[in-house]
């Protein structure tokens, strides 16, 4: 299941970024990530964070090929089967969600550009879909290969997206959005329906 697991890796990352990002590039002339970040600002953090993390996914099944052994409870046939349905519901909600963003997606917070506020399609569920659509999918992976490495990546996965979320996106759309985010805020979860709702007087 390792090659299997590192094949689906390399199609999630295509499906989801490069071909997204590479679209983007071509619709508005932008790279896609910018690498403008401040050195030690919370989106820099974000960022390092999020490349170790997918660096420890790269490392589970390559480590598993290479005869690390798995986590042995873990290691079972039906927990391979729920990994790769969970690969595939990660990746089909990316897809959806970034539908529904349309022109407003992009691959990185850019404090230059104004775009509307989505909440429709799975928006209207969670604030942000494809933060945990990824949670998914790496969970996914992580059942596949069930390592040290991918315990460390869902760690350090799920810490980027506390990161960016709480100290970059949230305040950045408050700052475009005002009122608007800040409704949307207090009637949607943040990565789980009525989960990290925004209090009322907030």
């Amino acid at each position: 299941m390792a090659a299997l697991a590192l094949l689906l890796l390399v199609a999630w990352l295509v499906i989801v970024a490069v071909v997204p990002g590479y679209r983007q590039m071509r619709r508005t002339g932008e790279v896609p990530l910018a690498f403008r970040d401040r050195r030690g600002s919370p989106q820099w953090w974000a960022r390092v964070i999020s490349s170790v993390a997918f660096l420890f996914a790269f490392a589970a099944p390559i480590a598993e090929l290479a005869g690390v052994r798995p986590v042995t409870a873990l290691d079972q046939p039906f927990a391979d089967l729920i990994g790769i349905a969970l690969i595939n519901v990660g990746i089909g909600v990316t897809l959806i969600a970034q539908r529904a963003m349309g022109g407003s997606w992009r691959a990185d917070v850019d404090h230059e550009v104004r775009t509307p506020l989505v909440t429709s399609g799975p928006f209207r569920i969670v604030r942000n879909p494809i933060l945990t659509a990824t949670g998914v999918t790496a969970s996914g992976i992580a059942l596949m290969v069930p390592n040290l490495f991918a315990a460390l990546m869902l760690v350090a996965i799920l810490a980027a997206h506390q990161v960016q979320v709480r100290l970059v996106e949230e305040p950045y759309l408050l700052g475009v959005h005002g009122d608007a985010y800040r409704r949307y805020g207090q009637r949607t979860g943040r990565f789980l329906p009525f989960v990290g709702r925004f209090p009322a007087d907030r």
